[in-house]
């Protein structure tokens, strides 16, 4: 019978002494590499110029919004979805973690 993942984390947490909670949670942020934009095109090998085709934009476009700091969520979505994949946003509190929506 399959079960949430949430309710399976739930159990294991209880299990675990607040230390041992502590260092998983320190190994699982260590695990964890922020990566750039031009870094996870590379790595999907896609060049810029096909990018910028399946946005509908040139490729100096592609460019200067992989260099940017700040932008539109919706921005960073289309990005995600023109190179193949969906972006998902958690909004992660001490007691519980939500999914945020950004469907258009």
């Amino acid at each position: 019978m399959a079960r949430k993942w949430q309710v399976l984390k739930d159990e294991l947490d209880r299990k675990r002494t607040p230390e041992q909670r502590e260092a998983q949670r320190k190994k699982t942020a260590a695990l964890i590499e922020e990566v750039r934009l031009d870094m996870m095109r590379r790595e999907l090998s896609l060049t810029q110029a096909a990018l910028a085709m399946r946005l509908g934009v040139d490729q100096g476009s592609i460019s200067r919004l992989e260099k940017q700091a700040d932008m539109h969520l919706s921005t960073l979505r289309d990005y995600v979805q023109a190179a193949g994949g969906s972006l998902e946003l958690r909004a992660v509190f001490p007691t519980q973690t939500f999914t945020l929506s950004l469907s258009k």
